[in-house]
């Protein structure tokens, strides 16, 4: 039990995939202007990497070990995101038209987002069993989804801020977000 709360915390605050391993920043910066949209993203990279995860496990153990062709890991992952991507698209636009208008291009852009990858890549690395994978991943999607909805909650109130025009929008944003991983680095001697 103790080795599950350490990865949960390691991988929400200390290791957060966005905030200290700088993947992930495309969406981050690109979907982080409103908070609901941003939580909106948050759930589906909590469903897309949680089950790619598990599918990417699965695959490595017991496809590509076996068959000694470990080399085609990337290309089998990418695959496997590109496709569960798909479903999701398909069902946030029949369940939520709203949410899937406002993710806009960022909904494919999971499909390149490394940080997904990276977290499928990083599960194999670590050597963690499926319940590790599961949990590591889910703990991820947290800490994406924990750094995006904080980070949309500054940008929100920076639109109200008198800033100089050299600093209204991005590098504002990109400000607010090396000081808010800064904050995040404080977590580090927690595990």
């Amino acid at each position: 039990m103790e080795n599950y709360l350490t990865i949960i915390v390691s991988a929400i605050f200390i290791n957060n995939i966005v905030l200290a391993r700088f993947l992930g920043i495309c969406p981050f910066i690109g979907v982080s202007k409103n908070t609901s949209t941003a939580v909106g993203m948050g759930g589906a990279v909590l469903f897309v990497m949680t089950v790619a995860t598990i599918v990417t496990f699965l695959i490595h153990h017991f496809l590509l070990v076996p068959l000694e062709i470990t080399y085609l890991q990337t290309v089998a992952y990418i695959l496997v995101i590109a496709f569960l991507v798909q479903v999701v698209e398909i069902v946030l636009k029949k369940v939520s038209p709203d949410l899937y208008q406002a993710l806009g291009v960022f909904l494919p852009l999971i499909t390149t987002n490394c940080a997904i990858l990276g977290v499928a890549i990083l599960v194999i690395q670590n050597d963690y069993n499926l319940l590790e994978s599961v949990v590591f991943a889910i703990a991820n999607a947290v800490g994406f989804t924990l750094a995006i909805v904080l980070f949309s909650s500054l940008r929100e109130h920076l639109e109200m801020a008198e800033l100089p025009p050299a600093m209204k929008g991005v590098p504002a944003a990109l400000v607010i977000a090396g000081i808010l991983s800064m904050a995040f680095m404080g977590f580090i001697g927690l595990v």
